[in-house]
């Protein structure tokens, strides 16, 4: 009696076998690649119940950071600037105080309401992270952040995974400041040479060794 598949269908389960696993392979290869925060979030940028402007009030006017961040450099969050801030330089009679882009900021003064800003830089709720231990040892916004003093509309400029993070941990005269240039968000250094010069001394001399176990931010 004839066979009544043909002798080479006898192969097809392993064929399709390795089909699968390619094609898995291929799926997990593509997730592990793009579904990581470089592709997921650098770029957010959600619209904000006001148009502040970085580009007009750091750029251009040179505001420092610490005006509207004020707890920077003393807390472990970088706190959102409250109403009181806007109406110090917005409030009634003063800057552009009927301007409708104001609208918000008028309302919450009057209503004693706060102002709904939209948190653009998330971390997960496991990773610790600490403002003020970073910008006394030289960290500076850029580095986190980017020319956000060029941003009329903020957006997330880095992605801040645990990758990148480990790559300042483990090499961080690469990218300290001196003390002075922190909140410069215009301060370069002049080549890769200058900046290893500038880091290891800061390294050496504040002693920074930061964590690169996972002890270090998972607590």
């Amino acid at each position: 009696m004839s066979n009544f598949f043909p002798r080479w269908s006898n192969l097809l389960p392993l064929k399709l076998l390795v089909c699968l696993a390619v094609i898995g392979c291929a799926i997990v290869g593509g997730i592990w690649y793009y579904f990581t925060p470089k592709y997921t979030r650098v770029g957010y940028q959600p619209d904000q119940p006001i148009p502040f402007s970085h580009a007009i009030h750091v750029k251009q006017l040179g505001m420092d950071c610490r005006y509207c961040h004020s707890f920077v450099e003393v807390s472990g969050h970088s706190n959102i600037p409250n109403t009181q801030t806007c109406i110090n330089c917005h409030g009634q009679g003063k800057v552009k105080w009927d301007s409708p882009r104001l609208a918000p900021v008028q309302e919450s003064w009057k209503t004693g309401r706060p102002i709904q800003w939209v948190k653009i830089h998330k971390l997960p709720d496991y990773a610790y992270f600490n403002h003020a231990v970073h910008v006394n040892r030289g960290v500076s916004c850029y580095s986190c952040h980017g020319a956000i003093n060029e941003m009329s509309v903020v957006y997330e400029a880095k992605p801040l995974s645990m990758a990148w993070c480990l790559e300042c941990h483990r090499a961080p005269e690469n990218f300290l400041r001196p003390p002075g240039e922190v909140f410069n968000m215009d301060w370069h250094p002049k080549s890769f040479d200058e900046q290893l010069k500038v880091g290891t001394k800061l390294k050496q001399d504040w002693n920074v060794n930061p964590p690169v176990t996972c002890g270090g931010c998972h607590r």
